[in-house]
């Protein structure tokens, strides 16, 4: 990536991101406090523990939601900061809507009093699912935080994922999220090698692929233990990743923009996350 495209993405980040974003940017470039973002973050949590207030854009409502925990721990990753009150906080919240057999709602309906994007719907009384019990399971594991609420989720994602023989898109992601992290490697494996051929039906390998398609650095935004990809599959698409930056300097999401505030904050969010790609496979420099 060159320094001219860059210095348009931050100037994307300026003009349009939200401030937690554009500190993330000034921390991912080395130049940035992490404490700022975490401050910052804070500001998303709930007295209950959990996270709310359109930390996931589409949810613009107050309350917490499960989601919005995961949008959080993946934050407190890339600032490796699992040390931080907030993730017990938002432990304690999980132990409060987790459904009998240890996952938590993909949305509570709370839900519905709140204005959110129109995909956002759950029945009265909603089980348990993989996203985003998944991702938020494997990120506590990959950090070592002990908390009661990991071990019924872990097993929780484990029975949902061999019970799993066909996949779709966002479920695929959370998937490898979890077996990329989870401690027990023999068996992450294993589960691997057999959805792995579903969960590469769910990738769009070209990158000029239209509509909401879900790519291969999506499931890979990150060198990753479980082999996916070919060497030659992440380079094409980093490649393509670089070209598709806008003329004003971002990227921009290719799922339905639903009101225009999303679009903005999509817009810097989706930015940062193209960045740390590239920065984690050596095609950006700080």
């Amino acid at each position: 990536m060159t320094a001219d495209a860059l210095a348009a993405a931050e100037r994307y980040l300026m003009l349009n991101a939200r401030l937690i974003d554009r500190l993330r940017y000034e921390r991912l470039m080395g130049a940035g406090s992490p404490d700022r973002v975490l401050a910052v973050l804070r500001a998303y949590q709930n007295a209950d523990g959990g996270f709310g207030n359109a930390l996931e854009p589409d949810l613009r409502g107050p309350g917490s939601q499960p989601e919005p925990v995961e949008v959080a721990f993946w934050i407190l990753d890339e600032l490796d900061a699992f040390d931080d009150p907030m993730v017990t906080g938002a432990c304690d919240y999980l132990m409060t809507i987790t459904t009998g057999d240890g996952g938590v709602p993909f949305v509570l309906p709370s839900v519905r009093a709140t204005p959110r994007a129109p995909w956002w719907e759950t029945p009265d009384d909603p089980p348990g699912y993989l996203i985003p019990t998944a991702s938020i399971a494997g990120l506590l594991h990959e950090h070592k935080v002990a908390h009661p609420w990991l071990a019924p989720a872990t097993e929780f994602t484990w029975a949902a994922i061999e019970a799993t023989t066909e996949v779709q898109p966002y479920n695929a992601r959370a998937i490898v999220n979890f077996l990329e992290r989870v401690p027990d490697r023999e068996r992450a494996h294993r589960e691997f090698a057999r959805l792995r051929e579903a969960i590469l039906a769910t990738v769009a390998l070209d990158p000029d692929a239209s509509g909401e398609a879900h790519f291969p650095l999506d499931f890979a935004p990150e060198p990753g233990e479980l082999p996916l990809f070919a060497d030659e599959v992440i380079e094409q698409h980093l490649d393509a990743l670089i070209d598709q930056q806008t003329d004003d300097g971002g990227w921009v999401p290719n799922f339905p923009m639903w009101t225009p505030v999303v679009a903005h904050e999509w817009g810097g969010f989706l930015t940062v996350e193209r960045l740390k790609t590239l920065k984690a496979y050596g095609r950006l420099t700080s």
